[in-house]
């Protein structure tokens, strides 16, 4: 009996020894406990590249729907602005009108002051000159028969 016999003799022994402790089914279980571990670890990971994918995707979608809302609204801003430089055109446009009739208006105002004025002066001047003349031709009596005679005209135009 050498020392080969009692080496198998001593491996039959352990392997019989683990058998019997159950060591291959704790092995087997464990293996079978970290395989279900890993299958889980995948189905998670799985899980997690859907939810990241559905998330990426809503993130996408509402960052468009930004875009288009961000569109609409410089879209809005500046029809906006077209629509109010318009009406400030215009109503420049109405006020230069405004001020142009009224000033229009002004100057044919004074045009029309100018003139009554002139006449006025003209007649002042006239009867002035009138005056000049009568008071140098005409003496006290023709003055008194020229007096009456108008005052009678004036009196047949009343009546």
């Amino acid at each position: 009996m050498d020392a080969t016999f009692w080496a198998t003799v001593a491996l039959f022994i352990f392997l019989a020894l683990v058998t019997y402790l159950g060591v291959p089914k704790m092995m087997a279980k464990s293996l079978d406990a970290r395989a279900d571990r890993i299958r889980n670890d995948l189905e998670e990971a799985r899980r997690l590249r859907e939810e990241a994918q559905q998330l990426l995707a809503e993130y996408q979608k509402r960052r468009r729907e930004a875009e288009k809302e961000a569109s609409d609204i410089i879209a809005a801003a500046k029809h906006e602005a077209q629509v109010i430089v318009e009406d400030a055109k215009q109503k420049t446009e109405e006020y230069v009108a405004r001020r142009n009739v009224l000033a229009e208006q002004k100057i044919a105002q004074a045009e029309r002051d100018a003139v009554a004025e002139v006449r006025s002066r003209a007649v002042d001047i006239a009867v002035d000159a009138a005056t000049k003349l009568l008071a140098d031709k005409i003496d006290a009596k023709t003055d008194t028969a020229l007096f009456k005679s108008t005052l009678d005209d004036v009196k047949a135009r009343l009546n």
